[in-house]
């Protein structure tokens, strides 16, 4: 946890842990999990310095439940999908959907 986080966060992320430790999860994966998901919640409150889109616009990670966890069938976000686009600079991201740049980066 970072320094000066709240003690609510602290708790928060003790909790997270344990609950992915005891799905199975390694330790470390645990606390990665624990981490990102407080530091997603601490960026949704106003709580970090700096936050991303993704962290301020996309749906609570309590809600998400691993929506996005890139295994299930919904994949990768449009807005990833279009990052990873323009990471690669493929021409006609902007005009493509969802289905259009996973095809572009290789996907299904």
């Amino acid at each position: 946890m970072p320094r000066g986080s709240s003690p609510k966060r602290e708790r928060q992320y003790e909790h997270i842990k344990e609950s992915a430790l005891e799905r199975g999860e390694s330790r470390e994966r645990a606390e990665e999990i624990a981490a990102r998901t407080v530091n997603k919640e601490r960026a949704r409150h106003g709580e970090s310095r700096t936050a991303s889109r993704t962290s301020t616009r996309d749906i609570s990670s309590g809600r998400r439940g691993g929506l996005r966890s890139h295994r299930g069938p919904g994949g990768p976000t449009y807005d990833q999908l279009y990052a990873e686009a323009k990471r690669r600079d493929i021409k006609g991201r902007s005009k493509m959907n969802k289905k259009e740049l996973s095809s572009a980066l290789g996907g299904k």
